[in-house]
């Protein structure tokens, strides 16, 4: 058997565990920070939703 040949597919699985292990980490930070931004604009339209200043308080029925 050839040493280098076994160390280059060791070497090679390596780099595509540690591949992945980014790809889901990173994933999981984009995941996270969708997640924070949606809460965000979330309570940002909750609170800037103002009533209407006239409505309910007066009719207006013409004849």
């Amino acid at each position: 058997m050839d040493i280098s040949s076994i160390m280059g597919a060791q070497v090679s699985q390596l780099q595509q565990t540690v591949g992945l292990s980014m790809l889901k980490m990173a994933q999981a930070t984009q995941a996270a920070g969708a997640m924070v931004m949606l809460q965000d604009f979330t309570n940002a339209q909750a609170t800037t939703q103002a009533p209407h200043p006239t409505l309910g308080k007066q009719i207006d029925i013409s004849v």
